[in-house]
């Protein structure tokens, strides 16, 4: 089992966007028994929110469906909990690295396909559709460089 949480400001935007995402294209794939996709936020503002009505919306123009999810925040049991912690943005690896400390499991999602590029925060930029296209894009990659896990 690969334990994936993906993580953003608020987890109502980019984490549950990419937490639908990946568990949507591992569905796809017939490996969604080999996964354990989450998400979370690094602040406090959105706990226990849904999904974003953008992020909604969003995903349903691609016909993905949306992961029932309430927004939580990260914490220093989630770094001993799962394989991967990734992060939208340079900030959120700042502040995952400030609440978990170090550690070698912490990615920016862009990272998988191999660009230092942040995922743009839609709550911000309004653009759903250019936050979806860079997630859709890291979750593929993500997934094709774990293959050879699952």
């Amino acid at each position: 089992m690969i334990r994936i949480l993906f993580v953003c400001h608020g987890n109502i935007c980019r984490s549950t966007m990419a937490q639908s995402v990946l568990q949507y294209l591992a569905d796809t794939e017939g490996a969604s028994a080999r996964f354990e996709i989450d998400s979370a936020a690094t602040s406090t503002e959105e706990i226990g929110n849904p999904p974003h009505h953008g992020t909604v919306d969003e995903l349903r123009r691609h016909n993905i469906p949306v992961v029932p999810h309430r927004a939580r925040q990260l914490t220093k049991a989630d770094e001993e909990y799962y394989d991967y912690l990734i992060g939208m943005d340079s900030a959120n690896i700042r502040n995952m690295q400030r609440i978990v400390g170090s550690s070698d499991k912490i990615y920016k999602l862009m990272s998988f396909a191999d660009s230092g590029k942040d995922v743009a925060d839609p709550w911000y930029t309004g653009d759903f559709a250019q936050t979806y296209a860079d997630v859709k894009l890291g979750c593929e990659k993500l997934l094709e460089k774990l293959k050879d896990q699952y």
